[in-house]
């Protein structure tokens, strides 16, 4: 999980919500038929392969999610795994180790040939077996066996208990490909050899540059198209993007748009600002084994002292919300942790008297790391607002220190770097994905460890029961709200900006983060 995390939020750069909508997702819609021309989409994200088995990145995924099916999906504004290539799918025993799909009848490949569970097995043992370092295949690593047990049934035996194990099917890493198509044990390379069964079907690919997808005719999966075909174009940097939207050179800017460029787009004649629910973080992690963050005293004065609504206001305009836990508000079990142990508003007089009672002399050293560009240019004012903040009463001394993401990336997880910078967006939308890669795997090697969190982490995946899960979930963020492992620091919501007469952008952002290309429409 911590590769793939550092290499998936590679592709994940700023993401903020908008300062002001212009009439909203539908503002600029004349009334006229639906064009039959394709969407052109501008990003500023990449991609690291076209291959499933190759691929954890928000900008490979959001090709995957288009041109591939899956078992299961998160239809757009849900939050429950749906069948996407199936008739049903659902759990055969009370342990959940036994999990069964049905899938439709009458599915076919883009090259016409038939969809079968026997391509489902093979899907899931290649992504196994390759383990690409690139790849998500640790998503599917408590996959025990995989048969099919018909020509449309396969049936999945788990190691563990896992009642996520239907979120998990949504994602790119559990795509279908062909079994007579791709190598077993080795990552297709060129974009002619593409072949999903997905709403889509890859006409070109140029790394970079762009990816052109025509309608695939014979799609029997949920989505409905609402264009005559999509194009992503690829942009080095923010401001290219935004001149491309502004010139309507592009339909839709997706990814990524900082409050500045925002603002000014919102102003421009013939642009709307889209936005919608987003599940995308911003957190500080301690390294425990570290100074300051060996002593829980400095890292829960540190969290006394934080000033969220200061960030998101100074920093953000207003276009960042204030995270009070690190499972994020629009999630099943989401609380306010940190605000319930301590306070909305910073509190100096509780972080000083933490450190008195813990005999903590001060001013506490803190070397605090974070990353000029990945996460946005706006990160340098992020952690000038942050050094002031905890420097504010002379309780701690803070030295910013930064470097770029290549190094960042692995050094963080090298026991180098006490105090740092980091960034999630969901490979799912639920609160196991908020917890256990922080506080049960440590996939960023902080050396945190707590055995009532485990089992808690544990038990609220093995079970499918509502009540037990927002239990466990409640008490998982309670503890780490006293113990501070993490820090977190504000919750992003899903902007882009569209030309008038596009419409369809806004009705695909939600926390699943998959980027529905074929609900768009623009009028002719």
């Amino acid at each position: 999980m911590r590769n793939k995390r550092l290499a998936a939020t590679a592709g994940a750069a700023l993401l903020i919500g908008s300062v002001a909508a212009c009439g909203g997702d539908d503002g600029g819609d004349d009334g006229g038929s639906a064009s039959s021309e394709p969407v052109v989409i501008g990003t500023t994200d990449t991609v690291t392969s076209l291959d499933p088995a190759g691929s954890y990145d928000l900008g490979s995924w959001t090709l995957v999610y288009n041109v591939y099916q899956n078992l299961m999906h998160i239809p757009a504004g849900g939050s429950t795994p749906e069948p996407d290539a199936t008739e049903s799918c659902e759990f055969t025993d009370e342990q959940t180790t036994t999990y069964v799909c049905t899938l439709s009848e009458g599915l076919t490949f883009h090259d016409g040939s038939d969809l079968t569970a026997e391509d489902v097995v093979f899907s899931f043992e290649r992504l196994l077996g390759i383990e690409d370092v690139s790849g998500g295949y640790t998503l599917l690593s408590n996959l025990d066996t995989v048969e099919a047990t018909s020509d449309l049934e396969v049936t999945m035996t788990l190691k563990e208990p896992d009642a996520t194990w239907p979120f998990k099917l949504t994602t790119g890493a559990a795509a279908i490909v062909p079994s007579d198509v791709y190598p077993e044990d080795a990552l297709i390379e060129a974009s002619d050899e593409v072949v999903g069964s997905g709403p889509y079907q890859m006409d070109e690919y140029e790394d970079g540059q762009t990816a052109r997808m025509s309608p695939f005719e014979d799609y029997t999966g949920p989505a409905e198209m609402e264009n005559g075909g999509a194009v992503m174009t690829y942009f080095p940097q923010e401001s290219a993007l935004s001149l491309a939207v502004e010139n309507g050179d592009i339909d839709v800017a997706y990814r990524s748009l900082s409050p500045t460029t925002v603002q000014s787009l919102s102003e421009t004649d013939g642009v709307q600002i889209v936005e919608g629910e987003g599940a995308e973080i911003r957190y500080i992690v301690f390294n425990v084994s570290l100074d300051p963050g060996q002593d829980q005293a400095a890292r829960q004065a540190m969290a006394a002292l934080v000033d969220r609504e200061a960030i998101a206001e100074n920093v953000y305009s207003g276009t960042v919300d204030p995270l009070y836990s690190m499972v994020p508000q629009g999630l099943e079990f989401a609380t306010q942790a940190f605000a319930d142990e301590y306070g909305e508003a910073p509190d100096p007089d509780r972080a000083t008297q933490l450190l008195e009672d813990a005999g903590v002399e001060t001013p506490v050293e803190v070397e605090l790391w974070w990353t000029p560009t990945h996460y946005g240019s706006v990160s340098a004012d992020e952690y000038a607002e942050l050094e002031r903040q905890f420097e504010a009463g002379g309780l701690f001394d803070v030295t910013l220190e930064s470097a770029e993401w290549n190094q960042y990336s692995e050094v963080s997880a090298q026991d180098q770097y006490p105090v740092f910078q980091l960034g999630w967006f969901p490979d799912f939308p639920d609160a196991d994905n908020y917890t256990s890669p922080f506080f049960e795997a440590d996939f960023y090697n902080s050396h945190y460890s707590n055995d009532r969190m485990n089992e808690l982490i544990a038990a609220a995946r093995a079970t499918t029961d509502e009540a037990e899960r927002e239990q466990a979930y409640t008490e998982i963020q309670q503890i780490a709200a006293e113990e501070v492992p993490t820090l977190p620091i504000w919750q992003g919501k899903q902007v882009g900006a569209a030309v008038d007469g596009v419409s369809g952008v806004e009705e695909t952002f939600d926390p699943s983060f998959t980027f529905r290309m074929w609900m768009i429409s623009k009028s002719s």
